[in-house]
């Protein structure tokens, strides 16, 4: 019975649990609210209960931690002794060193080709028939004008008008410390001008030093050194074109309708006739190679030096233009 008087019934029992649940939104909103700011203070809370000890886990190794770290360390030690020992065997060393090529490519075609040097072809050389050597020395100034040659061994030693020795060159040759004048090829020996003619040091003629012939220094001939080239800026007259052949278009620049100038570098001889003719600035397509065909056909009139046909290096632009 409950305290009305009225039996307990199940659907009394669930009409007061719904009646505690089913309460307004706004309610437990305001309620909410009211906790969240004021929370209710609860009495302190009382523990009944006492801790109970119990055997530790860790204790069935005991002692185990330092073995561990002895056992570890004896490893390591170990392992780097054997490092050691296996460096330090002649066996193993001559081992490492031997290479295994698993394929052998055949790099022939690949490699540098060896260019062979080229013989000097201008020079000069002298002497006043002496039956001595030419003795070994310096070279005298470098100039493109020459007015006394040079001397080992002075003839005249009060000359009218003192003038510095020089050699005809644009380049300056390699040289030896000497106090006096000489051929650098030559031997040390007493002073000599040597066997040649025509003044200047050396087995030649002309003024210069050396066996060849002209003012210049080397076996070559027309002045100059290593070659007897000289610049269009180092001769008395510069070559001049007297034969002109117009190069052929190509069919690749011909159908793109490509035009533009090549720069090609050659050397004219002290024939006129056009040498080792080389590509300073392509163009491509084809016409490289096409202005090399026709400025090898063109013929110079040769440059000059002390009147004298000389070697002389040139830059040439072959123009390629459609019509």
């Amino acid at each position: 019975m409950g305290s009305t008087g009225m039996p307990d019934t199940p659907d009394l029992h669930l009409d007061r649990l719904l009646s505690n649940v089913e309460q307004p939104w706004y309610k437990s909103f305001v309620q909410n609210v009211r906790e969240a700011i004021h929370p209710q203070k609860l009495p302190p809370l009382e523990v009944t209960s006492k801790p109970v000890p119990v055997k530790d886990i860790w204790g069935l190794y005991g002692g185990g931690e330092k073995k561990a770290g002895a056992m570890s360390f004896v490893i390591h030690v170990c392992a780097i002794a054997l490092l050691v020992v296996l460096g330090t065997n002649k066996t193993v060393q001559e081992k490492a060193k031997e290479v295994v090529t698993l394929v052998a490519p055949n790099l022939a075609p690949y490699e540098p080709t060896k260019i062979s040097p080229k013989k000097a072809g201008g020079g000069g050389g002298g002497g006043d028939r002496s039956p001595l050597p030419a003795s070994r020395g310096k070279l005298p100034k470098i100039s493109d004008k020459q007015f006394v040659p040079p001397m080992a061994v002075i003839q005249n030693e009060k000359p009218k008008l003192v003038m510095e020795p020089t050699i005809i060159a644009d380049s300056a040759p390699p040289n030896i410390q000497a106090p006096n004048f000489g051929d650098p090829l030559s031997k040390y020996g007493i002073p000599s001008n040597g066997t040649g003619s025509g003044g200047g040091i050396g087995s030649g003629s002309g003024g210069g030093v050396g066996s060849g012939k002209g003012a210049g220094a080397g076996p070559g001939e027309g002045g100059g050194y290593g070659g007897g080239v000289f610049k269009i800026g180092g001769v008395d007259k510069k070559p001049q074109l007297v034969y002109k052949v117009d190069p052929d278009y190509s069919e690749e620049a011909r159908k793109a309708k490509f035009q533009g100038t090549v720069v090609l570098a050659i050397i004219v001889d002290e024939n006129g006739l056009p040498h080792d003719v080389r590509v300073v600035r392509p163009l491509g397509l084809g016409l490289d190679q096409k202005a090399i065909e026709a400025v090898e056909k063109w013929r110079f009139r040769p440059g000059m030096k002390d009147g004298h046909p000389v070697k002389v290096a040139a830059t040439i632009e072959v123009n390629f233009r459609l019509l």
